[in-house]
């Protein structure tokens, strides 16, 4: 390995720190995780954490080597959420005044949170990029002490011992690891390498934040745009961990939306564990690249578990709908008294079970005598819901499915 700006030596260094004052997660198997997949997962419960993820690891060992000058003066943060939380929760704790500055469009479970834990919050900007600018103008201004969220080798050591927790389980040969500025993925990178130089380490990005994918391969990709992955939205890669990604990162997966949703999901439904979307990019890579883990004792690093809670409901709903377990479809019939109660009674005799409907007259691409009926159901899955259009089709309803992008043209 080349030289980089911490060693195996920093980590462990770190681990001693933060023993007192940070949560040992567990690293649990998780059986539903390894059917989905095909591999043998064991995932790593960082948002177990009291602010829900592993930022705490290197928040903690920043915060423990200020000075008592430094202290008093307190420090300054930029952060989407989990480095916000984590710094303001043990600076609170270590009695040190801490401002924190959040992209204007931070979920606002992580606003609130951050202020809870007695920090000054500051909307600044809208991406991480503008926060930094104006969390370094504080740092100068008031002589505040800057705790970078990735690009600093104590927050990177800290980080890293999730991997000698991790490791403790002899025969992982895959670590997957989200990536944002790369904190945690150096420091994993380094920690694990030189405890069992055989494991392979896998970065995960967003699609739409291929910051490192550029960097390391001299690509182009556009960097931007909502992400339910905000935790790892980051535009700018660290200069620090930058050469660690390229030596120590043996692959770097990109995952779209729709998987970060699903794998989300999964964490919910089949680990039975909370997951924001950062946390969730892990398991998302999994479901994109089958090929990498199939067959492989895999560690998955669940880094963090703060989801607002209308977003995760809308999350799950989304899931069902792709999973033909919510389905939503348009009758159009003649306006007879009864019309309604006999679609109603029909489905019930059918098996499903009626969420929401919608009565419609007013449309102009339906007889003046005519009435659309919209139905949205909930059904056993994809099969059910298949019999339940086919059994209206029969009865001369004339069912035509609603997908999640409008009204299709297909009729049953």
């Amino acid at each position: 390995m080349g030289s980089y700006a911490i060693a195996i030596e920093d980590v462990r260094r770190a681990a001693a720190t933060i023993a007192p004052h940070v949560l040992r997660t567990p690293l649990v198997p998780a059986p539903r995780l390894s059917e989905l997949t095909g591999a043998t997962v064991f995932v790593k419960h960082e948002n177990m954490h009291p602010t829900g993820a592993f930022k705490e690891r290197g928040a903690v060992n920043k915060l423990a080597s200020l000075t008592d000058d430094e202290r008093r003066r307190g420090v300054v943060a930029m952060s989407a959420g989990n480095h916000a939380q984590a710094v303001a929760y043990h600076a609170g704790r270590f009695g040190i005044p801490a401002t924190i500055v959040m992209p204007a469009a931070t979920p606002l479970v992580k606003v609130e949170s951050t202020r809870a834990y007695g920090a000054t919050v500051i909307l600044h900007g809208e991406s991480l990029s503008d926060a930094a600018d104006r969390a370094g103008s504080l740092a100068g201004e008031r002589e505040l002490v800057l705790v970078h969220p990735y690009d600093d080798p104590l927050v990177m050591a800290g980080q890293g011992t999730v991997a000698l927790e991790m490791l403790e389980e002899p025969d992982l040969e895959r670590l997957v690891v989200p990536i944002g500025g790369g904190g945690l993925v150096s420091g994993i990178a380094v920690a694990a390498k030189a405890l069992k130089p055989s494991v392979e380490i896998v970065g995960v990005e967003a699609s739409l934040y291929p910051s490192f994918h550029n960097a390391i391969r001299g690509e182009d990709r556009p960097i931007g745009g909502p992400t339910l992955a905000e935790g790892i939205a980051v535009k700018t890669v660290g200069t620090l961990t930058l050469p660690i990604v390229r030596d120590l990162v043996s692959e770097i997966v990109l995952v779209e939306e729709a998987l970060i949703e699903r794998a989300v999901a999964a964490f919910a439904t089949l680990q039975h564990s909370m997951a924001e979307g950062a946390g969730a990019a892990g398991l998302a890579a999994m479901l994109a690249r089958p090929d990498l883990f199939k067959g492989r004792r895999v560690g998955l690093v669940l880094c963090g578990g703060n989801i607002d809670a209308r977003l995760l409901a809308s999350v799950m709903v989304r899931e069902l709908e792709r999973d033909d377990r919510i389905a939503s479809f348009r009758i159009t019939s003649h306006d007879r008294p009864g019309v309604l109660g006999r679609v109603a009674s029909r489905l019930g005799e059918l098996g499903a079970n009626i969420l929401e409907v919608s009565h419609g007259r007013l449309f102009l691409d339906v007889p003046a005598k005519g009435v659309t009926i919209d139905v949205t159901v909930e059904t056993r899955g994809a099969g059910h819901t298949a019999e339940i259009l086919a059994g209206l089709a029969r009865d001369g309803l004339d069912p035509h499915r609603i997908n999640p992008r409008g009204l299709s043209e297909t009729a049953y």
